[in-house]
C-alpha cells in the first residue's frame, strides 16, 4: 500500500506539485521571501514547460486563494471562452455534426486562460498580500528549463508513446501535426526516452517575450496575434479579437461542511458542485464502520458519485447561460434525501438529477504567513489539441471539445461561452484557517479522488502522503466514451473486485499504480502546531517540499 515515501514536514512554507522541478521552483520563491501566490505562479510556469503533456501556456487554470490577513478565500476562474465564430452552424458547415473532433485545429476553439490567470493572481498578490516579486522573476525558471532543457519524465514518455500510436487517428497519431512532431518527438520519429534532455527553444522565446512585455502581449499584443494568425490559417475559429476580449473572473467559492470542516470549491462552469455534493452525500454515512478500501466503502463512494454526477451533468455549464440552483443542490436535506436512494447491496444502473431544470496538474502551496493556494492547470487531453501554434512553441488545449453540438444540451456550444470544466481546486478550513489544501488531475476522477483524500484524512486519520498513496478507484468515462465503468487499481483484493461485480458494478482492474487515477497533491496544516505536512502522488513525477 505504501511506496516508502514519508510525509514531508515543515514549519514555514510547503509546496506540492506533480513535478520535482516545479516544486523546487515554488520552494525557491518562498525561501526568497515570496508569498504563496508568487510561488504558485512560478511553479505553474515551470510545470507548463517541464510537464508539457499535462499543461501548457495554451491551457486554462483555476484557483482558490486564502488570505491569512483577511481570513477569506477567493476563487479565480481563468478558463477561456469559445471563439465568437464558434457556433454549431459553423461546425456543421465544415461537415462536423456529431461531436467536435478531439484533436487538430477544430479542437482549438477556446481562448487559453492560463497566462491571464497567472497575471490576475500576481496582481492580487501585490495588492492584497504585499507581494514584491516582479512578473518577470516568476517566469525565470521556466525560461531556463525551456532553453537549456529538462529531463523527460516516465509519465511524459508513456503519454507520448500512447499518442504516437496509429490505431486511432481521431485521438492518437499526433505526429501527423508538424508542430507537435518537431517539439515533442525525437528525430528518429520515436518518443524521447525518459531521462533524456528535451529543449523547447520556441517556447523559451515566447516566455522571454512574456517576461519582457508582460501578460498583455499574450492577449492584446504581438504574441497573441501570432498564435491567432497561425490558428486561423489552419482552420481554427479563434481570432486575435477573441484573444483581446478574454478576461478571467473572480468568483465567490462554493462551500459546504463535512464533519465540522468547511469545504470549498469553485462554482460552475467547473464541476466543483459535484465535489461538494459528493461530500454531502458521504456525510450521511458512517464510513468508519465500513473500513477503508472495503467493498461497502467503495460501493457507497461510487453510488454517491453517480448521484453527484447526475446533478452536475444536468446543471453545470457557463452560468451566463444557465443558472444552477446551487443552494438547493448543496442543501443538506436534499443530500440526505438523495442518499436514501443508495442500495447497500446493488449498484444503480442509471441516475438522474433530483431537481428538474437546466489532463491536468494540481499544485498546493502554503507560505510562512499562512496564505494558501490550490491551483489546477490543464490542457484537457494529454497534449491537448496536438496543435503547436507555429513558431511560438505554445501547445493549444482542446477543452472546447467538451461542448455539445446538440442545441438542446445544457452545455451546447455558443460564441464566447465557457464550456463545462472538470478542473476543481479544493480547500478545507478549520476555524476559518486552511486545514487541507489539495487537488488532483483526472477529469471525472477529480471529485472522486478528492473524496478519497478527504475521507482518508478526516474519517480514517491517514497522513496526507498515505492518503494519496492508498489504492484508488475511478467511476467514469475515458476519452469521452458514452458509458461509464468502475476501474480499480490492482492493489485492491480479488475478493473486493468480485464482491463489487456481484453488486452490479462493471469492474475493470488496472495496474497497481495507475495514472488513470490521477496525480494528487496536498498539504495539511496542523491547527495546533502550525506544522505543514505535504504529500505528492507517486503515480506522477512530483514531490512535496518545505522549509
Amino acid at each position: 500500500m505504501e511506496t516508502g515515501r514519508p510525509v514531508s514536514t515543515a514549519l514555514r512554507g510547503m509546496v506540492a506539485t506533480p513535478h520535482g522541478l516545479a516544486t523546487q521552483t515554488g520552494l525557491r520563491v518562498l525561501r526568497e521571501g515570496g508569498n504563496a501566490i508568487e510561488a504558485a505562479v512560478a511553479a505553474a510556469a515551470t510545470i507548463a514547460v517541464v510537464y508539457p503533456h499535462m499543461n501548457s501556456l495554451g491551457g486554462d487554470n483555476v484557483w482558490l486563494i486564502y488570505s491569512a490577513r483577511t481570513r477569506e478565500v477567493r476563487g479565480l476562474n481563468a478558463t477561456g471562452r469559445a471563439a465568437a465564430a464558434a457556433t454549431i452552424g459553423w461546425y456543421r458547415e465544415r461537415g462536423v455534426t456529431d461531436a467536435i473532433p478531439p484533436r487538430g485545429p477544430l479542437a482549438a476553439n477556446t481562448v487559453p486562460g492560463c497566462v491571464d490567470g497567472w497575471a490576475q493572481a500576481h496582481a492580487f498578490s501585490r495588492e492584497a498580500l504585499g507581494g514584491r516579486l516582479p512578473w518577470a522573476a516568476l517566469l525565470a525558471d521556466a525560461i531556463v528549463y525551456a532553453e537549456d532543457g529538462f529531463p523527460v519524465t516516465p509519465s511524459q514518455e508513456e503519454c507520448t508513446t500512447h499518442n504516437l500510436e496509429a490505431s486511432d487517428d481521431r485521438i492518437r497519431h499526433l505526429q501527423r501535426f508538424e508542430g507537435f512532431r518537431n517539439a515533442y518527438v525525437g528525430r528518429n520519429g520515436q518518443p524521447v526516452p525518459r531521462g533524456q534532455v528535451m529543449r523547447l527553444p520556441a517556447l523559451a522565446a515566447s516566455l522571454r517575450d512574456l517576461a519582457r512585455e508582460g501578460p498583455e502581449t499574450f492577449y492584446r499584443g504581438n504574441l497573441g496575434r501570432r498564435i491567432a494568425d497561425f490558428l486561423q490559417r489552419h482552420g481554427s475559429p479563434l481570432t486575435a479579437e477573441d484573444f483581446a476580449a478574454h478576461t478571467s473572473t473572480w468568483v465567490e467559492p462554493l462551500r459546504t461542511t463535512y464533519r465540522g470542516y468547511t469545504a470549498l470549491s469553485l462554482p460552475p462552469n467547473t464541476q466543483g458542485l459535484a465535489a461538494l455534493s459528493l461530500l454531502n452525500l458521504l456525510e450521511v454515512h458512517d464510513l468508519t464502520s465500513y473500513g477503508d478500501g472495503s467493498p461497502d466503502y467503495l460501493h457507497v463512494m461510487v453510488e454517491a458519485t453517480k448521484l453527484a454526477f447526475a446533478d452536475r451533468d444536468r446543471w453545470v455549464t457557463d452560468p451566463d447561460w444557465v443558472k444552477a440552483p446551487l443552494d438547493r443542490l448543496l442543501d443538506k436535506t436534499y443530500a440526505a434525501e438523495r442518499a436514501r436512494r443508495i442500495s447497500p447491496s446493488r449498484a444503480a444502473p442509471a441516475v438522474v438529477s433530483g431537481i428538474a431544470g437546466g489532463d491536468t496538474v494540481a499544485l498546493a502551496v502554503v507560505d510562512a504567513a499562512g496564505n494558501a493556494v490550490s491551483l489546477i492547470q490543464s490542457i484537457y487531453f494529454d497534449y491537448g489539441s496536438g496543435i503547436v501554434a507555429g513558431d511560438t512553441g505554445i501547445l493549444m488545449q482542446n477543452r472546447g471539445t467538451f461542448f455539445s453540438l446538440d442545441p438542446g444540451h445544457v452545455n451546447a456550444l455558443a460564441p464566447r461561452k465557457r464550456t463545462f470544466h472538470t478542473l476543481i481546486p479544493a480547500m478545507f478550513l478549520h476555524d476559518h484557517r486552511p486545514y487541507l489544501v489539495y487537488g488532483t488531475m483526472g477529469g471525472e476522477g477529480q471529485p472522486q479522488t478528492q473524496a478519497a483524500l478527504v475521507t482518508r484524512v478526516v474519517d480514517f486519520g491517514y497522513d496526507i502522503q498515505a492518503a494519496i498513496e492508498a489504492p484508488r478507484w475511478l467511476y467514469g468515462r475515458t476519452w469521452g466514451l458514452p458509458t461509464r465503468g468502475l476501474y480499480l487499481e490492482g492493489r485492491f483484493s480479488q475478493a473486493t473486485a468480485a464482491e463489487l461485480t456481484h453488486r452490479g458494478h462493471p469492474v475493470e482492474v488496472l495496474g497497481d499504480w495507475s495514472e488513470s487515477m490521477g496525480h494528487a497533491q496536498g498539504i495539511v496544516i496542523d491547527p495546533q502546531s502550525g506544522v505543514r505536512f505535504g504529500g505528492a502522488d507517486p503515480r506522477g513525477d512530483g514531490s512535496a517540499a518545505g522549509y
